[in-house]
């Protein structure tokens, strides 16, 4: 089996297992240990996988670190693990930053078995960065970041090769983050960077907010033909393609546009994660390209076919206080409280039960 199907079986499962997960111990034997031997390392031979590896930090002894990836006894890899439903961005690696200091080890996995983040010490030698170059989101696989998870496997990890790869993964991926906000909804310099190229005429105002929806537009369009080209280069001069078009509106899921920042919109990160919850739910009965999101000032709603006719659930998330509202048979509202957003997989069933209602 091909290390990224080993990786969507270990996803695949993760939805049935969340609601029997409750501690960290839980989330290592379901979750982090089938993860490390898919990379190729027996999770079960101490002179590959040592768990709770010593690591004495300064006049703290015994200091454990969960597990340790060890070749020729010195230790490669470093995981710290968290329980499923840890917040990993609220300060949870700086245990990882004492133990990667004071071993050999120049790759520390941070991870709650959902989320697994790589760093390494790009910014200064000994001293792990503060920033992940690589990350991987096992209920949103991207195949690009399974691809670049793969070099960390047994059979590929090479550490003398750790630090241009890594430079180039954090980089890689911080222009991608540029491209996707100029996608979604292009800066002022980078429409007159384009029109300085494309046009000679006057920049009025007018003008200038003319390009930025012609920007848009082309950004759009250029994406498709890619997308397209590939297909075609795929199937063959003589195969069908099915045409794909990618729109010129930014992908709510993702970004909020210009129209809905001025209507005081703003699509949070706790509402991104939901839907990726949902959407990993329910993909067990429908296409999950069919499932979109679509934020409102008073609620985000999850929708099948982008479609308010077909709710799936909506989210309302306050400062102090979260809601799920799901729907019954005939559309009726149901609020539900939330402790935190993994408290959506209570709620599985009733998910993956709304898109029977609307057919096919």
């Amino acid at each position: 089996m091909d290390f990224i199907d080993q990786i969507r079986q270990i996803a695949n499962r993760i939805p049935k297992q969340l609601e029997y997960i409750k501690t960290e111990e839980a989330t290592k034997n379901a979750l982090i240990m089938p993860f490390i031997n898919a990379l190729g390392y027996n999770v079960f031979d101490p002179t590959e996988v040592v768990p709770e590896f010593i690591a004495d930090v300064g006049l703290k002894k015994g200091e454990k670190v969960d597990y340790a990836i060890v070749k020729d006894g010195k230790p490669i890899m470093l995981f710290e693990c968290k329980a499923a439903d840890a917040n990993l961005d609220l300060g949870q690696y700086s245990q990882l930053l004492r133990y990667f200091h004071v071993t050999e080890a120049r790759v520390g996995i941070l991870t709650n078995g959902i989320t697994y983040r790589f760093f390494t010490d790009l910014d200064e030698p000994n001293k792990m960065d503060s920033k992940p170059f690589l990350e991987l989101n096992m209920l949103d696989l991207k195949e690009a970041a399974v691809d670049e998870v793969k070099r960390f496997g047994k059979l590929a990890f090479n550490p003398d090769e750790l630090a241009n790869a890594a430079t180039e993964l954090r980089y890689t991926k911080e222009i991608k983050a540029v491209l996707a906000e100029q996608f979604s909804d292009p800066s002022e310099e980078f429409v007159k960077y384009l029109v300085g190229r494309v046009y000679g005429g006057s920049k009025t105002r007018r003008m200038m907010e003319r390009f930025t929806d012609i920007s848009r537009r082309a950004l759009a369009q250029f994406i498709t033909d890619a997308i397209n080209d590939r297909l075609r280069q795929a199937l063959g001069d003589g195969g069908a393609v099915q045409q794909v078009t990618v729109a010129a509106a930014p992908v709510p899921a993702i970004a909020e546009s210009a129209a809905d920042k001025a209507d005081g919109i703003v699509t949070t990160e706790e509402e991104i994660e939901a839907f990726h919850i949902v959407k990993a739910i329910v993909r067990e009965v429908v296409d999950p390209r069919r499932v979109f999101m679509r934020d409102t000032k008073s609620y985000c709603g999850v929708l099948l076919d982008d479609s308010n006719r077909k709710p799936i659930c909506r989210f309302r998330f306050g400062e102090t206080k979260k809601a799920l509202i799901l729907f019954n048979d005939k559309k009726e509202e149901e609020h539900v409280a939330l402790g935190d957003l993994h408290d959506i997989y209570q709620h599985a069933e009733r998910l993956k039960a709304m898109p029977g209602l609307y057919g096919k």
